[in-house]
């Protein structure tokens, strides 16, 4: 299936951006269809955060967990997430922040196909929007966090 991109130019740092990407356990507050979040075996090496999380979503029609490891590099202002195991075949997830005149230059990849056929075609006939959909959530909470009031 194709690899869905969304690139952003939003008026962050590249750190605070990537922070907020790698708060996991906040996803709940500010994704409406992210309903848990359990995070475990979080740990550092070598300066870059690695964690597993698993997380239930809940869609009209359909309610899933899977889990995911997590890889936030700060330096390289990078966070990656891989499949652990559930309802996909394959899920990669990565996130780059490059700093900009205007701000940081948000660059977001998702490539996956869930195990059920039905379910990846219906998915990805609306993927695009979905995606959409997920890249407001955060630029909403990186205004309500990061901009003065």
């Amino acid at each position: 299936m194709a690899v869905h991109r969304v690139t952003r130019v939003l008026p962050y740092t590249p750190d605070q951006l990537a922070t907020l990407v790698a708060d996991i356990r906040a996803y709940p507050d500010f994704v409406p269809w992210v309903t848990s979040m359990r995070v475990w075996n979080a740990r550092e090496e070598d300066g870059v955060r690695l964690m597993d999380a698993e997380a239930q979503v809940g869609f009209s029609f359909l309610k899933e967990r899977f889990s995911t490891w997590i890889r936030h590099d700060p330096q390289a202002s990078t966070v990656e997430v891989g499949l652990i195991r559930g309802p996909f075949k394959f899920l990669k997830n990565r996130w780059e922040f490059h700093a900009d005149p205007k701000g940081t230059r948000l660059e977001f990849m998702i490539d996956f196909a869930f195990k059920s056929r039905l379910l990846d075609a219906m998915l990805h006939a609306n993927f695009d929007r979905a995606v959409g959909s997920l890249i407001r959530c955060f630029e909403a909470e990186a205004k309500r966090r990061y901009e003065a009031r």
